[in-house]
């Protein structure tokens, strides 16, 4: 994302949204959904219904950005009916970005230890 991060204003929406909305349908759930001026310069970032995707959408002067991101594996949100429509600051959504629920400070996600790896002496021994 290309925009000075101490400046931006981040606005989640409080509801599942479907993924194959794009720029139009993101600007209208902004103007409708937040009551939001889509063109202000703020970022709005919109959760699917499995939190597994978020989409940004945000103006850059001359034109509209969507930015996405997929997690292959955890989600972004554990509970929906946690979650609001809010104003959220810019570390929280790069903590939310990166596993971290922003409530907590915890991370949803831990990579699995792999309990198979075998060290030199082990297969030396086999």
């Amino acid at each position: 994302m290309f925009f000075p991060e101490g400046q931006i204003r981040v606005h989640l929406y409080g509801r599942p949204v479907d993924m194959r909305k794009s720029f139009d349908g993101l600007y209208a759930l902004t103007r409708q959904g937040l009551g939001q001026d889509p063109l202000s310069g703020q970022l709005f970032a919109f959760i699917n219904r499995r939190a597994t995707q978020i989409k940004a959408l945000y103006w850059d002067r001359t034109g509209f950005c969507v930015w996405t991101k997929r997690l292959e594996q955890g989600r972004f949100l554990s509970d929906w009916s946690r979650v609001v429509t809010r104003e959220m600051d810019w570390t929280d959504l790069k903590l939310l970005l990166e596993g971290i629920v922003p409530q907590t400070r915890k991370r949803r996600y831990q990579a699995p230890k792999n309990d198979r790896i075998i060290t030199n002496k082990q297969r030396l021994a086999v």
